[in-house]
């Protein structure tokens, strides 16, 4: 309890900055949480895009449209549409708007974690000066005062401190949803590179 009090004192001492930066890091955990709950739902996986891949491949086109339709993910879902055939010459233009639109989605709310990563810096930046000039603004530094000096600019560079630590927070996820984002593409443009060299004539699965 002690611990937590003196933390608690701290953070007061910090300023209104401080209020800014626990709310900034307050909305990356959300976008941390709601990212990874819809990367979890949309994500189709390595393992079933490889084994998609491998279908088209042998031309087990039945195989591979079952197993699109029985997997999970955006992927799954956009795949098991096009490799019917349904949308005959238009599966091309089929897979680049559907698959531009779930990486819009993918991508949603990370613009703001890249905001905060150089924001949130700046901030503890701005509360340390603002906490620095307040302290300085006492010129007699006669009867110990000289104390209250050094003790206000350590104070102050809590805000600094802080606006770090959100930052780097902010990288850690912006970071992991950006790899991860990656990858997806990258499954998406191999498997939709195996359904182009597909030929139009070879339905047929073969044993």
């Amino acid at each position: 309890m002690e611990a937590l009090a003196q933390g608690i004192h701290l953070f007061q001492k910090g300023g209104l900055v401080m209020y800014i930066l626990l709310a900034c890091s307050l909305f990356v955990v959300y976008i941390g949480v709601e990212r990874m709950m819809f990367y979890r739902a949309m994500d189709s996986g390595q393992t079933f895009a490889n084994r998609f891949y491998t279908y088209v491949k042998m031309r087990k086109y039945d195989d591979a449209v079952t197993l699109a339709k029985q997997s999970r993910g955006g992927l799954a879902l956009i795949l098991s549409e096009a490799a019917g055939g349904q949308y005959g010459t238009g599966a091309a233009a089929f897979l680049e708007t559907q698959s531009g639109i779930l990486i819009a989605r993918l991508r949603n709310r990370l613009y703001y974690l890249s905001v905060i990563v150089t924001m949130a810096p700046l901030l503890g930046l701005l509360g340390t000066i603002s906490g620095m000039i307040t302290s300085f603004s006492i010129f007699n530094i006669e009867s110990g005062q000289a104390v209250a000096i050094t003790g206000g600019v350590g104070e102050a560079l809590i805000a600094t401190a802080f606006g770090l630590c959100v930052a780097v927070l902010s990288l850690a996820v912006h970071a992991y949803f950006t790899q991860r984002l990656d990858r997806i593409i990258t499954d998406m443009e191999m498997c939709f590179s195996a359904l182009e060299m597909r030929k139009p004539d070879t339905q047929v699965v073969e044993a």
